[in-house]
């Protein structure tokens, strides 16, 4: 463990405390418990831990970011304030630090980015996983919680879950509950949780897709020629109707549905938010963001005697494939052939191409989730007020955050502050 990471001892009779949830929150938590003397039981529905975590390590596990501490939390955006505490218990370099301690190097990529110098997710995992059971944290795989035992009978949470041999019990002093988001329910992550939070009497925001993809009504002739295409080199620019403005380049990739990709979930909060408020979200996209509308226009301007607009497009302005099939989309055969005539109308379409959104992605689709436990319904401890033996970590909690790191280290944090809460809670208690 890091300094970061040391919790407040607790009290001679060390309590027993069930972490239901084995995420990186939740394993992140065990480890702070464990090493403040808990005795440990994390329970998960899943055959085996760290499921999503593994499949987000697949492309090349990005851990978290290099950039500064003022731009890196201004990522978490409404929330910046609350998940800046958490920041500030477990950050990029206490991360960094942690994953080293585990024989695992980082490096920082071009784009500031940090990633094991592995790549791959698969080997923390491992070594992480033999240093919990070392410290003494028990798993418990297929094991689903059954809601109840939230509410404490004499201080002893009595906690039930469905496991392959029937109904199990368990009895513990303290719950720590990290469940995973909404999205991904095939590894576990499906927000079934909710209601049953609802009921017992915490406060819940509804769960929404983040880093989430879009619809838009294509035409069969762009969806046939030009599905699956990437969008190299464009610029998003969106403002909302709260005067909110995204405006960053970047890819994304045309799909059967819309669109989707890191350029689309960086703007996804924003554009998702606006169709719930307005039903429709239009972005526009600025497909040759290097070349000034007015070069622009004096290129299309030239003449193209006997060429097709479709040759003239791609000499004079490099246009081509599904950045020069997108330009026709919305308009008839009629409109588009009479207007493309104008060198000043096709260049300003190209600069600022309106695309109008109708609806996200599903959910189960999305990269994450947002909307869960009201950060307001726990302490800045993250536990709740009403019963302070239960505490709540990671995705499960409303915030979210564009990918690059951001949303593991605050889910790693999450379960620092999380542990650390139970642990002096219980000190607290017990003294």
């Amino acid at each position: 463990m890091t300094e970061h990471t040391k919790p407040q001892l607790p009290a001679p009779t060390a309590p027993r405390v069930a972490v239901i949830g084995g995420g990186p929150a939740g394993l992140m938590a065990a480890e702070v418990l464990a090493a403040g003397g808990a005795r440990v039981d994390l329970f998960d529905a899943m055959p085996s831990v760290g499921r999503k975590f593994l499949l987000a390590g697949k492309g090349g596990l990005n851990l978290t970011h290099s950039e500064a501490l003022p731009t890196f939390t201004g990522r978490y955006a409404e929330r910046a304030d609350e998940v800046g505490r958490w920041i500030e218990a477990f950050g990029p370099q206490a991360l960094r630090e942690w994953a080293a301690a585990l024989g695992i190097t980082t490096f920082v990529g071009s784009s500031g980015r940090v990633f094991p110098e592995e790549m791959k997710a698969a080997p923390l995992l491992r070594a992480w996983l033999h240093r919990l059971r070392a410290a003494g944290v028990r798993f418990h795989m297929r094991h689903r919680w059954l809601p109840g035992g939230l509410v404490p009978v004499d201080g002893v949470h009595h906690l039930r879950f469905e496991s392959p041999t029937g109904e199990r019990h368990a009895e513990a002093d303290a719950v720590l509950l990290a469940l995973g988001g909404g999205s991904w329910a095939r590894l576990g992550s499906d927000g079934a949780w909710l209601p049953a939070l609802q009921a017992a009497g915490l406060d819940c925001a509804p769960l929404k897709p983040s880093n989430c993809g879009f619809d838009i009504d294509w035409s069969e002739h762009l969806v046939a020629k030009h599905a699956g295409a990437p969008l190299k080199g464009v610029l998003l620019d969106f403002t909302d109707s709260r005067g909110r403005h995204f405006h960053r380049k970047g890819e994304c990739v045309l799909t059967a549905t819309g669109l989707e990709g890191s350029l689309v979930y960086a703007a996804s909060a924003l554009l998702r938010d606006e169709i719930e408020a307005h039903g429709t979200a239009t972005m526009r996209l600025d497909l040759l963001p290097e070349r000034p509308l007015a070069v622009l226009t004096d290129a299309l301007a030239r003449g193209r005697g006997a060429r097709s607009l479709a040759n003239h497009l791609r000499e004079q302005a490099g246009l081509h494939g599904a950045k020069a099939g997108l330009l026709r989309e919305g308009l008839t055969s009629a409109e588009w052939n009479e207007r493309a005539r104008d060198a000043a109308w096709l260049a300003q379409r190209i600069k600022a191409l309106p695309l109008t959104l109708r609806a996200a992605r599903p959910i189960d689709e999305a990269i994450s989730s947002a909307g869960g436990v009201r950060l307001e319904a726990l302490d800045e401890a993250l536990c709740w007020p009403a019963h302070p033996s239960v505490a709540c970590a990671g995705e499960m909690l409303d915030w979210e955050a564009p990918t690059g790191g951001y949303l593991l280290t605050a889910c790693f944090a999450s379960g620092v502050v999380a542990a650390q809460g139970l642990l002096a809670g219980w000190t607290a208690r017990a003294g």
